[in-house]
């Protein structure tokens, strides 16, 4: 199906800092919470995701992300999810994150 740029503009994608990461104890598969900062505009928000095969609070923590910004919260195994990590999915189901190829400011949209 193919979109109009019109409708493709209506999808807030912004870059955002990790500020913290811990696991979801109560996700039924392995999920983990995620603060993130997108600036001042839209703030710190927090996401649930199934990221577990390449990442932790080790390696994500200052490590700038993409996700949509303007779904509707949805609550994720006690989790209010407020923004959607977006992520390449491999044919195995692990999920590879996109990111900017060099550091830039939070809350900058994405095109």
């Amino acid at each position: 199906m193919k979109i109009s740029y019109e409708d493709f503009r209506k999808i807030n994608i912004r870059v955002g800092t990790v500020l913290s990461v811990k696991n979801n104890e109560k996700a039924r598969q392995l999920a983990l919470v995620l603060e993130v900062d997108f600036g001042n505009k839209i703030g710190i928000k927090t996401s649930s995701a199934k990221i577990t095969h390449y990442y932790n609070s080790d390696n994500l923590v200052g490590e700038q992300i993409i996700a949509v910004c303007n779904f509707p919260t949805k609550n994720i195994a006690g989790v209010i999810s407020e923004v959607l990590i977006l992520g390449a999915i491999e044919t195995d189901g692990k999920v590879v994150l996109l990111h900017p190829s060099q550091k830039v400011e939070n809350g900058l949209e994405v095109y």
